[in-house]
């Protein structure tokens, strides 16, 4: 354990603190079982360490890495009873997809440990194991740590202190931004090819960024859905046939042919990656179970994706609707609309350029026309950036 007590405290003199994500301050740090999920690459990581140094009392607190070499031959569990033993009162166990198990073992230090206040953080693809998380269920309680918002991306590039702002506060055009001194297109373009992940700044941020969408597929999906090596190629040629016609309209007899697929078990390969945090599925809004509905549309997550994956739909429009849908979602219940684009709380939204009329919305009881290209909100007319200030 001394091996990991010198990493950890390591680890926390390294990790700045000049700025912490929103997303922080969402999270009930009191519960005795946490789980953030996310993205490879959101500051999971980063975010837990942050919490440890600025809150916590170090001497009783201990983060380590679930892949870490330790434990080739030492239990999760044995760790956190040798550690409660000595004191601890706080463990942090991140990477925890990368050990076989977990979910066992996790239930058996809350179990079995109830002075012992435990955190995990792990891949999105954790949400894959149904069966495997249903005695930790009533136990957890889960965060899911999205992509930088636009205003994040900001703070972080400028050194700036940007609010965040409501729905109704965009719709009105309020938004905390300095327009005498700066211009927002300019940031909001270096945004959408770079700026969705905390280590935009690094000179290979997209060799990364595409290493990490790779490895999702190949690796981590394949692996708590518990697939065969034929089923997982399959999943990677599914995952680069709809990035490549995003936004996609699932046609699922089409794409279960071209793929050598049973029609019943496409909807679980689709289901795989929006649940991994690579896609985002626009729905119809339903009374019942809307995500037992075949999506409307399949969307990428981001439009950093869309660049590092040199997709040739990297169109504007495919863009727009993707960061509209992805900043949204976060804060809404969005839903495709029968006579546009997107719904929020019974409101209309047409996304588009500079030269969108809202034609689509004429018959809308509550319309807004979404634009790209424009600094200012007029009367209906809201430019897009001013949405990725909801979080």
């Amino acid at each position: 354990m001394e091996a990991l007590l010198q990493s950890f405290r390591l680890r926390l003199d390294l990790t700045p603190t000049a700025y912490v994500r929103s997303f922080h301050d969402t999270v009930n740090w009191n519960n005795r079982l946490i789980g953030i999920l996310g993205q490879k690459g959101v500051g999971k990581s980063t975010m837990i360490l942050q919490h440890i140094k600025m809150y916590d009392d170090i001497s009783e607190s201990l983060y380590v890495q679930a892949d870490d070499f330790y434990f080739a031959d030492h239990r999760i569990y044995d760790l956190a009873l040798a550690f409660f033993q000595r004191g601890g009162k706080k463990l942090y166990i991140d990477e925890i997809h990368k050990y076989s198990g977990w979910n066992t073992e996790i239930k058996m230090i809350y179990d079995q440990l109830p002075l012992l206040k435990l955190v995990y953080s792990g891949s999105s693809v954790l949400d894959l194991k149904k069966g495997a998380k249903a005695d930790l269920s009533r136990r957890t309680i889960e965060y899911f740590m999205p992509i930088l918002s636009f205003r994040e991306y900001l703070n972080i590039s400028k050194a700036w202190n940007l609010k965040t702002a409501s729905l109704d506060e965009i719709l009105s055009g309020h938004i905390d931004f300095p327009y005498g001194e700066h211009r927002p297109i300019k940031y909001y373009k270096e945004y959408l090819q770079r700026g969705c992940y905390p280590y935009f700044s690094e000179e290979d941020f997209i060799i990364k960024l595409k290493q990490a969408v790779i490895a999702t597929v190949e690796d981590d999906i394949p692996k708590y859905a518990e697939m065969t090596v034929a089923a997982s190629v399959k999943l990677k040629k599914l995952m680069f046939m709809l990035a490549q016609s995003v936004p996609y309209k699932p046609n699922y007899t089409t794409l279960a042919r071209d793929l050598d697929l049973s029609r019943n078990t496409l909807p679980d390969y689709i289901d795989y990656l929006e649940k991994s945090g690579l896609f985002n599925a626009l729905r119809e809004k339903s009374t019942g179970d809307g995500l037992l509905q075949k999506p409307e549309k399949l969307y990428l997550d981001n439009s950093n994706i869309i660049y590092a994956l040199g997709l040739d739909k990297s169109d504007a429009g495919t863009i727009r609707e993707t960061m509209f849908l992805s900043w949204t979602r976060q804060m809404c219940a969005v839903y495709s609309s029968k006579i546009s684009d997107f719904e929020i709380d019974g409101i209309t939204f047409e996304v588009g350029g500079r030269n969108k009329t809202g034609r689509q919305i004429k018959s809308a009881e509550r319309g807004f026309v979404v634009k790209d290209d424009i600094e200012y909100a007029v009367g209906n007319t809201i430019p897009i950036w001013m949405f990725g200030f909801l979080y």
